[in-house]
């Protein structure tokens, strides 16, 4: 397997109804969701519950079945969105999420779900035992790693409802990881059939006082540190204490969520308050472009769309630098609120430290919490193009002369061993090789990472509009499917858009379809149903063939 594979959107998130996910379920909800003059969290929630009861039969709802707040969100006007999560006489249920959108007076309006599909087993009790899902699994892990010996495979199985596919059935959702051949973590989630022992789905899920720093890709950058008796700690008290750590090149001893130790990254220090010397010699460097984007992406995402943290929550998230050898990787693990980056091998990738990069990763981390993407078919490509759409907005607000905005992902860390000098390209997708420019009834069987190359073309026409035009000092061009000329609206807007589709309508099954209903409903929100501004949406996403 090439080691390379994972880093065209890596991330160690789970998706669906996870062990992460669950533990989100039995804490408060973020009380930065709920607008301070508005209604409180409580009176939403009561409102929601009143309407559950009143509603069940449209939404599905049976005594079988139970309920979990999930997220809220309300608006200026006083409009209400409560996000849920359902499980089936316990069970959790893969695509049971849904939204109920309340009026300002708590009045039931309208409700948005991931499947409509009536849901009720004849059994729970499955037929394939859990032993054989952890078998299944594992064969699944290797046949993803062929030519790999992989090592310390593990595996977890979880007896779930599926209702993402089809017909609601019981299955087995497993999450089998191991050790590749250098140590590093390599990981897969297989969804079996639980009567009849049937492959379902499968998706990788290895998916951040004053000083400043030298970086790496960003020049000399400010940084907030803590003072610590005579010396400095690269930690953040002005955004929840996020802070960035050295692994010392070691690996974790975990599998997916499932870890028994890991790879210590202590917070760093430094006697004077200057930190890296903007060479890779320095170990600090790398540490000073990890931290520098944290800092960035909490930025943009308070200040833009007034999310305060990655989860809402205020809390801060940390950063692993210099993790495993060689290790051509960047990714965001839910189950530590942590962004992980490698060295890279010097060859394909150097550290993988670079804005964007922290950019999209960290934007995994904001999907989990909200919309939850499944990571596969059209919802996993939506998932990946919401990184690199956000990844890309961060890289903008920056303004960072030394990595000026541009509508290329990873253009800072591929070597001239990579073949090309970005990942991906969002103006024409297709030209790394791999990623679709239009929407086919086959694109959901591309690698999400391929795939998402639809919604990114749809982006980047939204905002900057077809035709050719020199942006951060690099060439684009605009093309689209259907020969039309497109007007671009802006970044901010595009951004605004997405957000409020992500965290307001999309569900964990949206597929392209349902992503253009979506940012039709955010842009009328936003703008009007009359406004340039929906007809643009309507028009980017007919220019990507998805009408």
């Amino acid at each position: 397997m090439s080691r390379t594979r994972h880093i065209r959107g890596s991330r160690l998130a789970t998706v669906g109804i996870s062990a992460a996910a669950t533990t989100l379920l039995a804490g408060a909800l973020a009380p930065s969701a709920v607008t301070a003059d508005g209604p409180t969290r409580d009176t939403v929630l009561s409102n929601a519950a009143a309407v559950l009861a009143d509603q069940a039969a449209r939404l599905g709802l049976t005594s079988a079945q139970d309920t979990r707040a999930r997220d809220v969100v309300v608006d200026a006007d006083g409009t209400q969105h409560v996000r849920y999560d359902r499980t089936y006489r316990q069970l959790p249920v893969l695509g049971g999420d849904f939204v109920v959108h309340l009026t300002a007076a708590g009045d039931y309006r309208s409700s948005d779900r991931a499947t409509t599909r009536p849901l009720s087993l004849a059994s729970i009790t499955p037929s394939v035992s859990a032993p054989k899902a952890v078998d299944l699994a594992a064969a699944a892990l290797r046949l993803a790693n062929v030519g790999e010996t992989l090592r310390k495979i593990t595996a977890k199985p979880q007896l779930v409802v599926d209702a993402l596919h089809g017909t609601p059935k019981l299955a087995w959702r497993t999450e089998a990881g191991g050790k590749d051949s250098l140590g590093n973590p390599v990981a897969r989630v297989v969804l079996t059939d639980a009567v009849t022992g049937k492959q379902i789905d499968a998706w990788d899920s290895i998916e951040t006082a004053t000083g400043d720093g030298r970086s790496l890709y960003s020049g000399k950058v400010p940084l907030q540190t803590t003072r610590s008796g005579s010396t400095y700690q690269l930690s953040d008290p002005t955004r929840g204490n996020t802070y960035t750590g050295d692994t010392k090149n070691k690996t974790d001893s975990c599998i997916l969520i499932i870890c028994y130790q890991r790879a210590p990254a202590p917070v760093l220090t430094d006697a004077d308050n200057h930190w890296g010397t903007g060479a890779t010699s320095s170990r600090t460097s790398a540490a000073v472009d990890a931290q520098y984007g944290t800092d960035t992406t909490w930025d943009y995402y308070k200040n833009v769309h007034k999310r305060t943290g990655i989860a809402g929550d205020g809390k801060g998230s940390f950063n692993r630098v210099h993790y495993g050898s060689a290790y051509n990787n960047a990714f965001w693990d839910d189950s530590c609120f942590c962004m992980t980056y490698g060295d890279g091998d010097g060859k394909t990738f150097g550290p993988l430290v670079s804005l964007d990069v922290a950019g999209h990763e960290m934007s995994h981390g904001v999907t989990s919490k909200t919309a939850a993407l499944t990571y596969s078919g059209e919802p996993g490509g939506l998932n990946e193009a919401t990184s690199d759409i956000f990844g890309t907005l961060v890289e903008f607000y920056a303004k960072n002369p030394s990595d000026p905005g541009d509508w290329r992902i990873g253009e800072k860390i591929v070597k001239s061993g990579f073949g090309r000098s970005a990942l991906r390209y969002m103006d024409q997708p297709s030209k790394d090789g791999n990623s679709a420019d239009c929407w086919t009834s086959t694109v959901g069987d591309l690698d999400v990472h391929y795939s998402s190359g639809v919604a990114n073309h749809f982006a980047y026409l939204l905002a900057e509009g077809s035709g050719p035009k020199t942006i951060g000092g690099v060439a684009h061009n605009g093309t689209t499917c259907n020969g039309a000329k497109v007007t671009g609206i802006g970044k901010a807007k595009l951004g605004a858009i997405w957000y409020r589709a992500l965290t307001v309508y999309m569900t964990s099954s949206t597929k392209y379809a349902g992503a253009r209903v979506a940012t039709l409903s955010a842009a009328k929100d936003l703008y009007g149903a009359s406004s340039a501004e929906y007809r643009a949406v309507g028009a980017a996403w007919s220019a990507v063939s998805v009408n």
